[in-house]
């Protein structure tokens, strides 16, 4: 009789455990432990929005950056320590910004709930906050991550989609993480907000081909020679541009009527629309014609992203302070 006890105690905590560490993220993970996480957090960004106009950018492309590199689980937040090779020292990361909003909000909820909230919990909240601060969606954040006790350096260059890789590479990377057309176009409509600087795309305007002189056939001439004015060949490459030239605050469906024009600032960007027989073209033509799916698709695809291969149940940690572990 003891050792039947004993044995189905046993499976009990064994069950028990699989089932904690393998827990699906919830809308209502915070309603008792935190209840005023979205409050709190908001109150910070409104702040954040007043003294930076392009936080919501920043803050977006946080946590696209944590969520293609091994999943939704803060490592992009993590600092150099012992045995911890910050993933923020990459090249696809050199200009990525907004820690300190981030910090800012962990602080603000460690005071209110000590130890209860992670960090990669908070890169989607903020995110989702930010855009609805723009003027765009909002959705049901899906709650619940916890945060990883290392970084993925080795990851991120194979992780990261680049501006200067084709459509091709762009979706494989997006495939990778499950993700589907759908997705890829919903979420680089967030390029309706947000700055690129002259490098990431003056090769469309002077070496289209790696043809000296040569520009990018898609570039509508007069959208062209307004970013020759703005890049100068030869002048440097860390000047800023808008990639949403017409209302480069507000997030709205003009990124994809801006692709329709032929005044996409990346290359793989005008490439969802100018790449003949791509699935991609009648996607930006149907957000082009439609913010309303362009704000229904953008707000699903954020959750379908928050979804990549979350660290749940007892899994990683709740990190006292987003650049460290515990």
């Amino acid at each position: 009789m003891n050792t039947l006890f004993q044995f189905m105690a046993a499976a009990l905590f064994l069950a028990a455990a699989f089932e904690g560490s393998n827990a699906q993220l919830s809308t209502t993970f915070y309603a008792t432990t935190c209840p005023n996480v979205s409050s709190v957090a908001r109150s910070i960004l409104e702040q954040a929005q007043q003294n930076d106009v392009r936080i919501g950018a920043k803050l977006i492309r946080l946590q696209f950056h944590d969520c293609f590199v091994n999943g939704c689980d803060g490592s992009l937040l993590l600092d150099n320590a012992d045995g911890i090779e910050t993933e923020k020292d990459e090249p696809q990361n050199a200009s990525v910004d907004g820690y300190g909003v981030v910090d800012d909000i962990k602080t603000a909820l460690e005071n209110v709930c000590p130890g209860v909230v992670s960090c990669s919990d908070i890169l989607a909240i903020a995110a989702q906050i930010s855009v609805s601060l723009d003027g765009g969606p909002t959705w049901e954040v899906q709650m619940g991550r916890r945060d990883s006790r290392t970084a993925h350096r080795a990851a991120v260059a194979a992780g990261i989609p680049s501006p200067f890789e084709s459509l091709g590479d762009v979706r494989a990377k997006f495939t990778n993480v499950g993700l589907d057309s759908t997705d890829l176009v919903a979420l680089s409509g967030a390029h309706t907000i947000g700055r690129a600087q002259c490098f990431t795309f003056t090769r469309r305007l002077y070496n289209f081909n790696n043809i000296s002189g040569n520009a990018d056939p898609s570039l509508d001439p007069t959208y062209l020679e307004t970013l020759r004015q703005a890049c100068p060949e030869n002048m440097g490459g860390d000047a800023l541009n808008n990639l949403d030239p017409t209302t480069p605050n507000g997030f709205d469906n003009n990124y994809f009527t801006n692709l329709q024009n032929n005044r996409g600032l990346l290359q793989s960007d005008q490439d969802l629309f100018s790449t003949n027989g791509s699935d991609t073209v009648a996607i930006v033509n149907r957000f082009g014609n439609s913010q309303s799916d362009f704000f229904d698709s953008f707000g699903q695809s954020m959750i379908n992203m928050g979804n990549i291969s979350p660290l749940t149940g007892t899994n990683g940690e709740i990190r006292a302070d987003c650049k460290r572990v515990n």
